[in-house]
């Protein structure tokens, strides 16, 4: 049967997507070459490395208006629309690893029928569109980009874990290859979005996505580096933050942590070597951004020891309970998570490692089992040292502060005096 719309890759862009269009009554299948993501999402369960994107009851109610999820690529020669969610990553030498792109628009060119509008909102790199997907799209289907169908691209912005900002009411950016390309771009995500910005065009829109996740990265680094000077100078930086905050003009608070996690790849031009082009020199705010919050899980790392030792304790032989892995608060997706590497490093410390957090149910870190702790607060008067990595909603930090014999919060989310702060 013909579908107004396939999702080409079922992760934490393109579920949000299948079900804002599934709920506007649009026919829609999604494609994952992975056949335990589908076999999974067709049984209501939501795959659980996604971490949340949709909830059970959520993907029940999609499946109920008649959302499909299939591993048979036939499915894409029959639809209007098919939007290219596949996941990027960065590769080695921090170049983005386009793989995953590259498969998934080869799947669509062997299937893709004239006047089919293809969009693109996996992250990439400015130029994609046009120099990786439409020559794969054009070579496989014998079809002309701009003539015989419409490609664009549109920079994904989830949220995951957040009810008030759902596809529908995120702004949609879209620039088409040509004018006709953006309208037709701007009709399909109008069915249910409420604003749609029209980018000049393909480049503008890549670099519009570029920037968002080089600018939330560049503050956090800055953040990063303030908490860690004004930790040196006995200085309270949460307290700096809420009233630097108040500030009606010319500031945004960016809060510090233990790192920076999350799908948003900060993307450093310099290090795409695409069509043989490249800048020559680096983005140097994203390169340094990329070294100071890369370093910040060693710097937890080195005040949960400074706190043991301050306390008459070792690392080595030390309990250590770490609150939240995931890189998200209320949510369970780990991509990126900073808790991984500071787990690591605890354990090469000698530290007898234990975690709880409510939305992930069990944790590897060295291929070795993390043991999951369930009662919280027997658990964190047991351990030397508690540290919260992720501040979820059910942790009443209040009560964790009376029950811990320490306990360091790298969020800023205990009460003044409650605890260690970062």
């Amino acid at each position: 049967m013909p579908a107004d719309l396939a999702v080409i890759g079922l992760g934490h862009l393109g579920l949000p997507l299948a079900q804002a269009a599934t709920a506007a009554s649009l026919v829609t299948i999604g494609y994952d070459p992975d056949p335990h993501t589908v076999a999974e999402l067709r049984a209501g369960r939501p795959p659980a490395e996604d971490g949340g994107t949709l909830t059970a009851a959520e993907l029940r109610r999609m499946l109920a208006a008649g959302f499909r999820a299939t591993t048979e690529d036939a499915e894409l020669g029959r639809v209007r629309t098919a939007v290219i969610c596949a996941p990027t990553r960065l590769g080695e030498n921090r170049a983005l690893d386009l793989g995953a792109v590259e498969e998934a628009a080869r799947a669509l060119a062997a299937r893709l029928r004239p006047h089919t509008t293809v969009l693109l909102e996996s992250a990439v790199h400015p130029g994609a569109t046009e120099d990786v997907v439409r020559p794969l799209l054009e070579a496989g289907s014998g079809l002309r980009a701009g003539r015989d169908f419409h490609l664009a691209y549109c920079p994904g912005r989830a949220d995951p874990g957040n009810r008030d900002r759902s596809v529908a009411r995120v702004p949609k950016v879209v620039g088409g290859l040509t004018p006709a390309c953006t309208e037709a771009a701007a009709a399909f995500y109008g069915r249910f979005c409420e604003k749609i910005v029209r980018a000049r065009g393909p480049r503008e829109a890549e670099t519009v996505r570029m920037w968002e996740t080089n600018y939330r990265h560049v503050n956090i680094a800055f953040a990063n580096e303030m908490a860690v000077f004004c930790h040196d100078i006995g200085v309270d930086l949460w307290d700096v933050v809420r009233c630097a905050e108040t500030k009606p003009f010319g500031f945004q608070a960016f809060r510090p942590g233990p790192g920076v996690g999350g799908h948003g790849t900060p993307v450093d031009p310099n290090y795409l070597s695409y069509q043989g082009r490249s800048l020559g020199y680096p983005l140097r705010m994203v390169e340094l951004a990329q070294e100071v919050n890369g370093r910040m899980p060693r710097y937890i790392t080195q005040r949960c020891a400074a706190l043991l030792n301050e306390h008459g304790k070792s690392a080595r032989g030390a309990r250590v309970l770490l609150l939240g892995v995931g890189y998200k608060a209320d949510i369970g997706d780990q991509e990126g998570s900073p808790a991984r590497e500071i787990a690591c490093r605890l354990m090469e410390l000698g530290a007898q490692i234990g975690f709880h957090d409510p939305y992930v149910p069990q944790w590897r870190v060295m291929n070795r089992p993390v043991p999951r702790v369930d009662c919280l607060y027997e658990a964190a008067a047991a351990a030397d040292l508690t540290v919260l990595l992720q501040h979820h909603r059910t942790y009443d930090l209040q009560g964790l502060a009376v029950k811990a014999q320490l306990l360091l919060d790298t969020r800023g989310a205990s009460p003044a005096g409650a605890a260690h702060r970062l």
